[in-house]
């Protein structure tokens, strides 16, 4: 079965602000540089993006993404040849182009690729001398917002909906441990780096909103495999057994863990 391109950019904003404070703690972990190149991988909508671009001084930024309906946001924030946008698969960056960066970036899209230590090797490699990696991914894969979607996917009729693949998996399983990519980014030869495991605190109006967050992001997985009927059930039963588990509040405190990790080359990449 061929994955439908499940992303809302109107769903994904419904909780901009919130989403944003993470990047921005990112970006601020970055060293200045005289007009580097920038590849924003896993750009999303775009005008974050768009902020990175004014926040490096750039004076290229190129945004890669794989989903059409973000990029066609994106184009909106579109400025060539300065600031552009591309469709790609960032598991599989650079993917033979022989450019070099002065910042690979990634907020909040490494945890949708595999292997991730392959993953960064490959994104290192892409760096130039002194380049910085700087990549934030979600770390919360033991919330109840996360368990349950599992739970769900497992019972029937949606179990058999999915077919013999079985249900997608949870991209957070594929994230590390903090103290796993530090070791990683001396491996590859970052001698400055700042790893940091961070608590963001949504105060969101009730736990029911919950759904409305991860319907922007982790349910797509589902989303792009079941039929729109079969969705919309799933989606049901999803809030049904979540409130069952975490209570009906308002407001609800989500606590939302990140990893935000950063590194600087010395010297030539092998």
């Amino acid at each position: 079965m061929v994955a439908a391109d499940a992303w809302n950019p109107e769903q994904y904003h419904r909780f901009q602000d919130e989403r944003a404070k993470p990047f921005h703690d990112l970006v601020a972990l970055l060293q200045p540089v005289d007009r580097p190149r920038v590849v924003d991988l896993g750009c999303g909508t775009g005008e974050l993006t768009a902020a990175l671009h004014r926040a490096t001084g750039a004076a290229e930024t190129i945004g890669i993404d794989r989903s059409p309906a973000m990029l066609a946001k994106a184009a909106e924030h579109a400025a060539p040849p300065a600031l552009s946008f591309a469709a790609g698969d960032i598991g599989e960056f650079p993917a033979g182009d022989d450019a070099r960066y002065d910042v690979v970036f990634a907020n909040a899209a490494l945890q949708w690729v595999p292997d991730h230590p392959a993953v960064l090797a490959r994104w290192t490699a892409a760096l130039t001398g002194e380049g910085q990696l700087a990549v934030q991914v979600p770390a919360n894969a033991d919330h109840p917002s996360h368990l349950t979607a599992r739970e769900v996917a497992e019972s029937a009729p949606f179990l058999e909906a999915f077919g013999d693949d079985g249900p997608p998996p949870d991209p957070v399983d594929s994230v590390l441990r903090p103290e796993q990519y530090a070791c990683l980014l001396d491996e590859l030869g970052f001698r400055d780096q700042h790893v940091r495991l961070q608590v963001y605190g949504v105060r969101l109006p009730s736990s029911v909103d919950i759904v409305e967050w991860v319907k922007g992001t982790n349910l797509t997985r589902f989303q792009s495999r079941l039929p729109d009927d079969v969705f919309g059930d799933f989606v049901e039963r999803y809030r049904t057994r979540l409130l069952e588990v975490v209570g009906e509040r308002s407001p609800y405190f989500y606590a939302f863990k990140r990893i935000l990790l950063w590194g600087r080359l010395k010297g030539p990449t092998a």
